[in-house]
């Protein structure tokens, strides 16, 4: 769907498809401290500006019945045919959130030298994801294969 839309096209998604068809509607983000008027406040930002994920058993049926949603743009794939996420894909977003709450929790940790700590949060153990660190922003950008490419995010 379009970038800002994607919460809209949620709630249409919820209200228009039958509750049978659909287990679960979301759209991932991330927490993040940022600086606002001088005082770090945490935010939740999207993860994949523009995406949409629905769980469903019966991807036919959920297809057909998508295309009464409005501001819903497209299914992603090729041609007729869209692409599920592959397993590694799922395996991503399930590490990282839950069912219910879909928002990567802020992670925490130091610089030290050319090395990087994680002293808490989901990033713990998973360091070889980290592709840059922003110092200045205080992020670290993530390179991850996802939608059938790599990302940073």
């Amino acid at each position: 769907t379009m970038a800002g839309q994607e919460f809209q096209v949620c709630d249409l998604i919820l209200r228009i498809i039958p509750s049978d068809l659909v287990s679960e509607v979301f759209v991932p983000r991330y927490e993040v401290m940022k600086k606002i008027k001088g005082l770090w406040t945490k935010r939740k930002e999207v993860l994949l500006p523009g995406y949409v994920f629905v769980v469903t058993k019966e991807p036919g049926k959920l297809k057909e019945s998508l295309r009464g949603v409005p501001r819903f743009t497209r299914l992603l794939g090729n041609g007729d045919m869209f692409i599920p996420l592959d397993d590694r894909e799922v395996s991503f977003v399930n590490a990282f959130t839950q069912p219910g709450n879909r928002i990567i929790e802020l992670s925490t940790g130091v610089v030290e030298g050319d090395d990087v700590v994680i002293l808490n949060g989901p990033l713990m153990g998973n360091i070889g994801l980290i592709k840059r660190i922003d110092r200045h922003k205080r992020l670290a950008y993530l390179e991850i294969e996802m939608l059938g490419r790599k990302k940073t995010v």
